[in-house]
């Protein structure tokens, strides 16, 4: 498909289907009366008892559930657009609480290792020695009584001009290296999770160099054209949204139909993406 009919397809998509719309927006709902509650619960176990305590445990493991099913729904929705098919598909919840297992193994694989190598660009360039060196520096009282009264001259007087450049420029280095490397592998998990979505095989979907030949196949240009078009579309929409919420702040409450809408629209097109090689 073309990229704007991407985008077109997928945006009208959720209003196509708006009674699986309907009960993914009752599920979030559910969600969040979950998280609201275990958090209420744990508070007052700890200040009366241990039962709230035990009742917030409950609701907690029950809200993961929930957010997992919603997460193997979302999977279930970035199929139908794999495979183009005009309906959203069908809550099946033991099979999207699987799935949203699987989707979390999933990320999890595809970005510990950006964070790997960032930790270890990190230790190559010595940010934590830089830290503790430039904190060191920076705790010396200076002998000048003008600094002393003066919070912010005291940090940067008491701290040379070697350790500030030591610092400054491993915690750059290590900045860029983690911005490129979790973009790529933002894209390459995108991939990994269309690859889940289509085999519902876990292996193919953490399987990083396949992964990457579903890059090229589709072609990096489009696959980046498509995701921030997708972003554009949803920022602008949130950002409408935000300055009305300031405006009216009873309108607030459209978040919750929006939220779920831009998910539908977020995996539809990430599954249109991926049908052209599937």
């Amino acid at each position: 498909m073309e990229i704007l009919d991407i985008i077109k397809e997928a945006f009208v998509f959720p209003s196509q289907n708006l009674e699986k719309l309907a009960i993914y927006i009752v599920i979030t709902f559910v969600l969040g009366i979950l998280v609201a509650g275990g958090l209420f619960s744990a508070l007052w176990g700890v200040n009366d008892s241990a039962i709230g305590l035990i009742l917030g445990a409950i609701l907690f493991i029950a809200a993961i559930a929930v957010g997992l099913i919603i997460s193997g729904y979302q999977l279930s929705i970035l199929k139908s657009g794999i495979d183009q098919t005009p309906e959203a598909p069908s809550f099946e919840w033991a099979k999207d609480l699987v799935n949203g297992i699987k989707l979390l193994i999933v990320n999890i694989v595809y970005f510990i290792i950006p964070a790997i190598i960032v930790l270890i660009i990190g230790l190559i360039t010595n940010v934590p020695g830089n830290i503790a060196q430039f904190a060191q520096e920076a705790a010396v009282a200076p002998a000048n009584a003008t600094a002393v009264a003066n919070s912010t001259g005291l940090a940067v007087s008491a701290v040379s001009e070697s350790t500030m450049v030591a610092f400054t420029s491993s915690l750059a280095i290590t900045a860029i290296v983690a911005v490129i490397v979790f973009i790529i592998f933002a894209f390459l998990a995108t991939m990994g999770q269309s690859r889940l979505a289509n085999t519902g095989d876990l292996r193919e979907g953490i399987n990083i160099p396949e992964a990457f030949k579903d890059l090229s196949r589709i072609g990096i240009g489009k696959v980046v054209a498509v995701i921030i078009l997708v972003m554009v579309v949803v920022a602008v929409i949130n950002g409408i949204l935000s300055y009305l919420y300031g405006q009216v702040p009873q309108l607030s409450i459209l978040s919750v139909i929006v939220t779920p809408y831009l998910a539908f629209f977020t995996q539809r097109a990430t599954g249109l993406l991926y049908s052209d090689i599937a």
